[in-house]
């Protein structure tokens, strides 16, 4: 009798394969946390070897880090679009933060901010990653200066301002009991009001047609 040939494994491309397993770390970040990221933990997930994981991350830690770069860099795609008026494309931000889209996003990057004190290389790719999203927050607030949708002197320090009130509340996103005081809930939109210039309601205003889909 004619055995049957064993099946072959599928030899994927160095880039593809390395792709599919940071897809998998940024995967383990978002929902469980950096420190749960290992070699053996990618490697189950993905049915292969542990060895081949460490052929391409040596060190769990370079992965860690890895994970959480392609997180936020996937994320900072969607909070800032390319479409819309300036004041539009605020309220997209604005909608996305308020509305708990970024759930995930943000537990990562509290995550991030303590292990931190633990391992200076996510320092340096985390304040990267801040340089990066102050970059296109500034360059939205200079947009709507320019089409006189903002009036901000200095839109750096708007920026400044809207990121720190969007850290802040973020602090509380792992509190057991939701906090549903309007102060609380709408606390970015009104900073973001007040840093940007604009009568008090608009950006509000903007934020709630999109919630609503009018």
């Amino acid at each position: 009798m004619v055995s049957s040939p064993a099946a072959q494994r599928v030899r994927k491309l160095p880039d593809e394969r390395r792709a599919e397993i940071l897809a998998e770390a940024a995967s383990i970040a978002l929902g469980e946390g950096l420190e749960r990221i290992t070699l053996r933990a990618v490697a189950d997930r993905l049915g292969v070897r542990p060895g081949l994981i460490s052929h391409y991350y040596p060190a769990a830690e370079d992965l860690v880090i890895a994970a959480f770069v392609r997180a936020v860099s996937e994320e900072r795609e969607e909070l800032f679009p390319d479409d819309g008026t300036p004041l539009e494309r605020m309220a997209h931000l604005v909608s996305r933060i308020e509305s708990n889209q970024t759930l995930e996003l943000t537990r990562l990057w509290l995550n991030a901010r303590h292990l931190c004190r633990f391992i200076p290389a996510l320092t340096e790719a985390l304040l990267g990653q801040e340089y990066l999203d102050r970059n296109r927050l500034t360059a939205l607030i200079e947009d709507g200066v320019a089409s006189g949708d903002f009036v901000a002197p200095d839109p750096f320090a708007a920026c400044i301002r809207i990121w720190v009130a969007i850290d802040g509340v973020g602090s509380y996103i792992n509190n057991a009991e939701s906090f549903d005081y309007d102060a609380f809930k709408r606390f970015v939109t009104d900073v973001a009001e007040w840093s940007l210039g604009v009568q008090p309601g608009q950006l509000r205003a903007a934020v709630d047609r999109l919630r609503t889909g009018w």
